[in-house]
């Protein structure tokens, strides 16, 4: 495979640079905790990759842990 192609399937693949701003989402999340970080990746990037409900899901999963781990 040709390196060029690897890099961009690394450093920029085109789930990352498709929302309509033209901001990267980690961009955002990288000021925000992990659990955080991870609602608004799967959030914004729903449905880019396979399936947004699967994606929303796993946003609700990672909301849930910080609920929890700020003990509510």
């Amino acid at each position: 495979m040709n390196e060029a192609i690897v890099d961009d399937l690394i450093e920029r693949p085109a789930h990352y640079t498709q929302h309509p701003s033209g901001i990267e989402c980690i961009d955002i999340t990288e000021h925000m905790s992990f659990c955080l970080g991870n609602v608004i990746k799967y959030v914004w990037r729903a449905g880019l990759k396979g399936d947004a409900r699967e994606d929303l899901k796993k946003a609700r999963w990672y909301l849930d842990r910080e609920i929890s781990r700020l003990g509510g």
